[in-house]
Formats: C-alpha cells, sequence, structure tokens
C-alpha cells in the first residue's frame, strides 16, 4: 500500500429520496469513493464517506493488502482508545472494501469467487428511499422494479397512518404480479417510541401483511426493540446504522431482533464477521444498499443471506458497475475484484464543493421524533 486518492461524483435518482426524518433537497446525492494505490499498479476501489482516513490509514500503509482481515484489525487497533465508531468506522470500511477489491483483482476473479461464493444471483428486495413520492410516482417507480422481477419491497414511512396504508396495498398491487404473495417491509428510521411503533404497525397488520418492521424504535434501544418484537406480528429488523460487533451484541443477548442487518459502508468484514454472528444464532442477516452494492459480493458467499436491499438500478456518475438486476436480485459479473470501474474524468465534471452542515434531512433527527402526539405528515418536504 502506498497511498490513495479521494474522490467525490454523484447519483442521479430521477426523483425526490428521504424518510420520516426528512427529504433530500435535490434528486441528486454526493457518492464517496476511495481509490488504494499500490507499488504492484493495481488499484483498489471502496465507497463511502471517509473522512477520518487520515487517522487509520496508516495501519495499512506499507503492508501487503492481501491480508485484508489482519488488516482491518490493525485499524480497530489503531483507534483502540479514541473509539471507533461514527465517521471512522466508516473510513474502516472504505479502506476495507478497497483492500478486498485488491486482493481479488490480485487473484484476477470476482470478490463472490474469492469470498467462496459458488452462485453469483444474490436475492434482493425493492426499497426507492420514496416518502416523498405521491402515488402514482411510487407506482411507477415499483413498476420498474418489477419489471426486473421482484417480488418484495420496502416503503419509509411513519408519520401518516392512512397514507402509508394506501401506498402498501399497492406496492402490494404491483408486486402482486410476480408473486401471489409479496413480501412487504415498511422502515420507520427510528422514529418512533416503543408504545407508538406497537400501535402503528398494529393499525397497518390490521389492512397488510407486513414481513418486517424496520428500526421501529432507537438503533440501541434493546429492551425497545424487544418490545416491540413482542407486540407485533412482523418481524423486527435493524443494524444498518450499528458500528462494530460490540454494539449487536445486548440487542442479540435480549432476544430484540428476528433480521439482523448491515450496512454496506461499514465494509466486507464487518458484514462477514456480523453474518457469522447472525447465523451463530440462526438468524437471517439482510445488508442495506449503498451506490454499487459492493457487499452483494460478500452476501452471495454467507450461509444465512435473506435479501439484499436494491434501492436504484442506475449507477452513480463516472461508475461502471459489473452487475446486473434479474429475477428479483442482483447477477454478478465475472469482472475481477468488485467490478467497479472508476472514470475520473467524468467525476471531476461533478465534483461537490463542501456543502455547508445539514439542518434537515433524512440524516438528521428531528427535534420531536419519538414524541409527536398528532401525525405533522406535512413537515416533510
Amino acid at each position: 500500500m502506498t497511498g490513495y486518492r479521494s474522490l467525490t461524483t454523484e447519483h442521479d435518482w430521477g426523483r425526490s429520496t428521504g424518510d420520516a426524518n426528512g427529504v433530500m433537497p435535490g434528486p441528486r446525492t454526493e457518492v464517496h469513493v476511495l481509490i488504494l494505490e499500490t507499488d504492484a499498479g493495481i488499484e483498489g476501489v471502496g465507497l463511502g464517506a471517509h473522512g477520518d482516513i487520515d487517522r487509520v490509514f496508516g495501519a495499512v500503509e506499507g503492508q501487503d493488502p492481501r491480508g485484508v482481515t489482519a488488516l482491518y484489525d490493525r485499524m480497530l487497533d489503531r483507534v483502540f482508545k479514541t473509539g471507533h465508531t461514527g465517521a471512522t468506522f466508516g473510513a474502516i470500511g472504505a479502506i476495507d472494501t478497497a483492500l478486498w477489491d485488491l486482493k481479488a483483482k490480485a487473484a484476477g476473479e470476482p470478490l463472490w469467487r474469492t469470498l467462496g461464493a459458488l452462485d453469483r444471483f444474490v436475492p434482493g428486495y425493492a426499497s426507492g428511499l420514496d416518502i416523498a413520492l405521491d402515488d402514482d410516482a411510487l407506482i411507477r417507480l415499483y413498476q420498474q422494479f418489477a419489471d426486473r422481477g421482484f417480488s418484495a419491497g420496502k416503503l419509509k414511512g411513519g408519520r401518516d397512518l392512512p397514507h402509508d396504508l394506501r401506498r402498501l396495498e399497492a406496492l402490494r398491487d404491483v408486486l402482486g404480479r410476480n408473486s401471489a404473495q409479496p413480501a412487504l417491509m415498511f422502515d420507520a428510521n427510528e422514529s418512533w417510541n416503543r408504545t407508538q411503533a406497537v400501535r402503528y404497525v398494529t393499525a397497518l397488520e390490521r389492512v397488510v401483511d407486513l414481513t418486517w418492521i424496520e428500526e421501529p424504535v432507537r438503533r440501541w434501544d434493546a429492551a425497545g426493540l424487544a418490545a416491540v418484537r413482542r407486540g407485533v406480528r412482523a418481524a423486527v429488523a435493524t443494524g444498518e446504522n450499528l458500528t462494530g460487533l460490540e454494539q449487536y451484541r445486548p440487542l442479540l443477548d435480549a432476544d430484540a431482533i428476528d433480521i439482523v442487518q448491515v450496512g454496506n459502508v461499514w465494509g466486507i468484514t464487518h458484514f462477514l464477521r456480523v453474518a457469522t454472528l447472525a447465523h451463530g444464532r440462526d438468524l437471517p442477516v439482510s445488508p442495506v444498499a449503498y451506490h454499487a452494492n459492493p457487499v452483494a459480493h460478500a452476501a452471495a458467499a454467507v450461509p444465512n443471506h435473506l435479501a439484499f436491499e436494491v434501492q436504484s438500478l442506475t449507477s452513480p456518475i463516472g461508475l461502471s458497475v459489473d452487475q446486473q438486476y434479474q429475477d428479483g436480485g442482483i447477477v454478478l459479473g465475472d469482472e475481477p475484484g468488485l467490478g467497479i470501474q472508476v472514470h475520473e474524468n467524468l467525476i471531476h465534471s461533478v465534483r461537490a464543493v463542501d456543502p455547508p452542515a445539514a439542518t434537515a434531512g433524512p440524516h438528521v433527527r428531528p427535534q420531536r421524533a419519538g414524541l409527536r402526539l398528532v401525525p405533522d405528515a406535512g413537515a416533510l418536504s
């Protein structure tokens, strides 16, 4: 390992995106790309925000990138006094993903094969980040997913019960062309307290059959998640924002979750370790999507993978990704590594200036989240 380059491109969703916490200001969002350089001339690609990279890059600089899991632990050890959560864990995840890309490229094979998978197909579900869409736009979006064979889908919501019921029924109808019993998931993005969650989900379940309810309460609330799990029929899913195995342990010990989720941005090694931890409890694992779906290669190689979230059928500007969407999932290609080609000449043309800190949107928790007595759905714009 000799150095790195850090790039910023954009993904054009062609629609508004958001969740119960807010909506993005425009149809484009930033995508952070990390390129690791080696003295052999091979470069590895990682994805996700990595602003804290200089805290951990020294742990891998000058090392053989093929020793991926050992280097992952070296990065964790480098920051053990100050902690590895938040932005630091994102940097570790981006480096780790790029190291796995390098390892597979050095072997001349796609990462899914390096990791031991036999099948390149990764079962998935559609997820449109869709809370800002009107009913017609919602239907058009999920018809595109249905055209690719998807029979499972997830809606964002949690602020307006009649609105959410109508949309869930529409989703059921759209995906019903691929299955007589499509799987419907619902994501509240930590916007409820435990009592609100049980009341809301119970009301939904009087009309539709939910496969799972995602992040009904705060991510660390083991008692709250367990209470929701006891109070509803749907499975409880969470984990995308947990940064380290130690954060999963209290939830698993409390028997609080049914679907163990993992964020793509936290890296390949983190996913593999969480999948093993979940497998030891006979629980399925489900990755939460990020651009180019890098963890899909690892999902193909674990025995307890359930379904991979697919948020878009297109790639970010300047990235070519060797994968297809067919039969309700992701078909991984044969290009070495992750199969991601970075066209830097295109990325530089849309490189973003550092924006001011966001004061609203899906990544900013609203002041009254979990404390609302009546719906205020009009505040989502």
